[in-house]
């Protein structure tokens, strides 16, 4: 009888403790649910409080948004600028301003060194206005955001595999210039475009002939025979002609094929007679070829 009373009171024990812990976590989670909430709340709060940027054209006239990207322009604050014209060209797309709003967005994203951009931009000016009184600025603009004068084309190149180099943006460069000197030669933009077009032949025959001098220098001469060659025919007045006939003739005489060889070297002196590669020294006055092929 005593023992079954010990295990009825027991039992009774077990039974009350697991309803207090039953209760204990009933009452804490509405606690930890109201803590969750304040701390999102908290959250929202600091979020809110963070300082928002604001767009301080919003309230601005066209005239004040586009008096102000004037004023960023001349004052070659280019990425405002850029920003203010693109602003004002979303605003009024077919309004007063749009249309040199359009060029003026090209101009500063080149400027800005964001050429990405500023060829998207003259492109679409020159898409949608193809009979702008601006179109010839329109295309040297388009051939000044692809021209550039350090691209290493004349530089050396340790340990640089030449044949990866393609100057497509420089191609680009030509053929915009190329359509101002065409289509529209009375224009002021004319004269200085045909000027970088004479460079921009030389810089890409020189970029063939680094590259035939690349193979040259690592025993493969056909390589460097077809790249010489390359220059010569598309590039026949570019300076570099002279490099090519000689890295030919050098290419030639490693094949052991002498006439052929022989050939290349009477093309050179027919055509540069003063070559330091036919007289063995140095044009009067003149440096020596960057690179030396002798």
């Amino acid at each position: 009888m005593r023992q079954a009373l010990n295990t009825m009171m027991r039992s009774a024990i077990r039974a009350a403790g697991y309803a207090l812990e039953s209760t204990a976590k009933r009452a804490a989670r509405p606690a930890a649910a109201s803590l969750s909430l304040a701390a999102a709340a908290l959250i929202v709060t600091g979020c809110h409080g963070l300082p928002q940027k604001t767009d301080e054209t919003v309230t601005w006239s066209n005239n004040k948004l586009y008096s102000e990207a004037q004023d960023a322009l001349t004052g070659g604050d280019w990425g405002k600028c850029a920003k203010y014209f693109e602003a004002l060209q979303g605003r009024d797309p077919f309004g007063h301003f749009a249309q040199q709003a359009q060029i003026n967005v090209a101009y500063c994203n080149w400027k800005d060194n964001e050429p990405a951009a500023a060829d998207q931009a003259i492109d679409r000016f020159i898409k949608l206005h193809p009979d702008h009184p601006d179109i010839a600025y329109a295309y040297y603009l388009k051939g000044m955001i692809h021209f550039n004068d350090d691209l290493g084309l004349f530089g050396r190149f340790s340990g640089q595999d030449m044949s990866e180099r393609d100057p497509k943006s420089l191609r680009e460069s030509y053929d915009a210039f190329k359509v101002v000197v065409d289509k529209y030669p009375d224009s002021k933009y004319a004269p200085d475009a045909a000027a970088r077009m004479r460079y921009i032949v030389n810089a890409l025959a020189s970029y063939e002939v680094h590259a035939a001098d690349y193979y040259y220098r690592r025993g493969a001469y056909v390589a460097s025979i077809n790249r010489a060659q390359r220059a010569i025919k598309e590039y026949k007045n570019a300076p570099a002609i002279e490099d090519a006939l000689h890295l030919m003739m050098l290419s030639y005489t490693k094949l052991n094929e002498p006439k052929l060889a022989e050939d290349s070297r009477r093309v050179l002196a027919a055509t540069f007679p003063d070559s330091p590669y036919i007289t063995g020294h140095p044009r009067p006055g003149t440096k020596k070829p960057w690179y030396q092929i002798w």
